[in-house]
């Protein structure tokens, strides 16, 4: 079970699991409501969705990730859905991040260094519970460019990459090797809970 509620996650994670022998259904399928995201950290508020779906009797794999800003002490982190809303504003969300680095003075790309973080979290329902992150580094633009993926991926320029996230085809942004690079913060994530966890067809 995929226990999240955000559909850009949901179709990611189910595009990641095609090559293994998984059927993934999404929490809000089954009904099931998330918990409140109370932890302090990526990994704490994944295991904490993780465990609370695995209640249920199914394994469940959880998603816990956001945008952090070097020069905004780490911001919006943990908090990067919270600061789209309740209308899951993104574009206001992105402006709220530039207006706060220019509130710095933050403008030059080398003061606007971020990472890309995502925590999955493996629970069973035995109370077994396998924990892997993955992290890319990249720098904050503006103004935002693509509208492909879905969050902060417009304003996310991957290291070594002329084109942000929001302007990637998913192949790209989380292609799973040999064919594809394995680039995106969620896909490094999942690679390593897929060596320990899942057999490759």
């Amino acid at each position: 079970m995929l226990a999240t509620h955000n559909a850009g996650k949901v179709r990611e994670l189910i595009e990641l699991l095609r090559s293994y022998r998984v059927q993934a259904v999404a929490a809000g399928e089954l009904g099931l409501e998330e918990p409140e995201e109370t932890g302090k950290s990526f990994r704490s508020n994944a295991c904490l969705k993780a465990v609370a779906a695995s209640a249920s009797g199914l394994p469940a794999i959880a998603d816990d990730s956001g945008l952090s800003v070097a020069a905004l002490g780490g911001e919006p982190g943990i908090h990067s859905a919270r600061w789209a809303g309740k209308e899951k504003d993104f574009d206001h969300a992105m402006q709220m991040v530039e207006n706060k680095l220019r509130a710095v003075g933050a403008t030059q790309p080398a003061q606007r260094r971020a990472d890309f973080v995502c925590a999955l979290c493996l629970a069973w329902p035995d109370g077994h519970v396998e924990e892997f992150e993955g992290k890319v580094q990249g720098t904050v633009i503006w103004p935002p460019r693509g509208d492909h993926g879905f969050g902060y991926d417009p304003m996310f320029l991957p290291d070594g990459y002329s084109r942000t996230f929001g302007e990637m085809s998913a192949e790209e942004k989380h292609g799973l090797p040999p064919t594809g690079t394995g680039l995106s913060h969620r896909t490094r994530a999942f690679l390593k809970l897929a060596e320990a966890c899942l057999e490759k067809r």
